[in-house]
């Protein structure tokens, strides 16, 4: 069981707010929370003037799930967490990277030209940095949706099962470079929506986020010599030269 804190026996799953320590049942409260949250988010997004920055990527995250887990709208760093974490084979930015991460998803999401050509790179920056010990996927999929309406259009997400998108996302971890993400949103492009129907979707699409089909999250200190080596090797794919320079 994903332990963090190391306070699983007293506070439950991720010191959830009902010290639950069934995972099936925090799940379900997560969902239903979200679901009942969302509008409200929805609405904090819309209501933003001005490029998006971390603090309101954070905002998101509190606003949906502040009724479950007291930490909501706290990054890893904050809470004071271990350097390094995974889902299953895959490996996630740095605790102290996170807000580097999402700048720069940011910087790119927030042009709206560029944002139009590189959807796939910014959803998989966002997915890179994990700032949150849960419900990464839901925050950045509402915050990438904002960022593809202020840009003029919108993702199908009608036309891709979760499995799909799993598996371009995974790549996209792996190696930014190849495009993979990209290739797989702009094949799904479609002219802007709005919220009702933004809203709609997220209701419809349960998991669509990906990341919790990935495996049990894991973190590691920076005096873990393998967990480091598994970072640098992600890394090190991640930034190299694109070819042809």
């Amino acid at each position: 069981m994903f332990d963090p804190f190391g306070d699983f026996d007293e506070r439950g799953y991720l010191r959830n707010h009902h010290a639950s320590k069934n995972l099936n049942e925090v799940k379900r409260l997560e969902h239903g929370i979200f679901r009942a949250n969302l509008p409200t988010a929805l609405g904090h997004l819309r209501s933003i003037k001005g490029p998006i920055g971390y603090g309101h990527f954070l905002k998101v995250h509190e606003v949906l799930f502040e009724d479950l887990y007291p930490w909501a709208g706290k990054d890893r760093k904050h809470l004071g967490l271990k350097t390094f974490i995974n889902k299953g084979p895959v490996q996630f930015e740095s605790t102290d990277q996170i807000e580097r991460a999402v700048q720069e998803a940011l910087r790119t999401g927030n042009d709206a030209g560029a944002m139009r050509k590189k959807p796939g790179y910014v959803m998989g920056m966002l997915a890179w940095a994990h700032p949150m010990l849960d419900g990464n996927g839901r925050t950045m999929l509402l915050v990438h949706m904002e960022l593809c309406h202020r840009a003029g259009f919108a993702i199908d997400w009608t036309r891709s099962s979760k499995d799909e998108y799993l598996a371009a996302l995974t790549m996209e971890l792996q190696d930014p470079h190849q495009g993979v993400l990209d290739a797989f949103m702009l094949a799904r492009k479609r002219d802007r929506i709005d919220t009702q129907e933004w809203h709609q979707q997220l209701i419809d699409l349960p998991g669509l986020d990906g990341l919790d089909s990935m495996g049990e999250s894991e973190m590691y200190s920076n005096e873990d010599q393998d967990a480091a080596a598994r970072y640098k090797e992600v890394l090190a794919r991640r930034t190299a030269p694109r070819p042809g320079g």
